[in-house]
């Protein structure tokens, strides 16, 4: 132990409040698709339509690239929290 309390070789600059914060955002970047997804009484319809395709087809079409920037942000931020000091 360091006398400022810390393991030697871990300084921690930060408070441990940084890091739950990003834990938190990547809980919610990971489970925003799910609650999007599953709670289809939200968008069980067939208004509005988009170039004469239901809300249904549309929306569920659009998490598709939703699901891949929010996985993407997800990993980019855990990996930014593997490599910081």
């Amino acid at each position: 132990m360091a006398p400022t309390g810390q393991p030697t070789g871990q300084p921690d600059s930060r408070p441990a409040g940084h890091h739950r914060l990003r834990r938190v955002v990547i809980a919610l970047l990971l489970l925003a698709p799910a609650a999007g997804l599953l709670w289809v009484p939200w968008y069980a319809g067939a208004s509005p339509r988009l170039a004469g395709t239901p809300f249904f087809y549309w929306y569920q079409l659009a998490w598709v690239p939703g699901c891949g920037l929010c996985l993407l942000a997800a990993y980019a931020l855990s990996r930014h929290d593997r490599h910081d000091p």
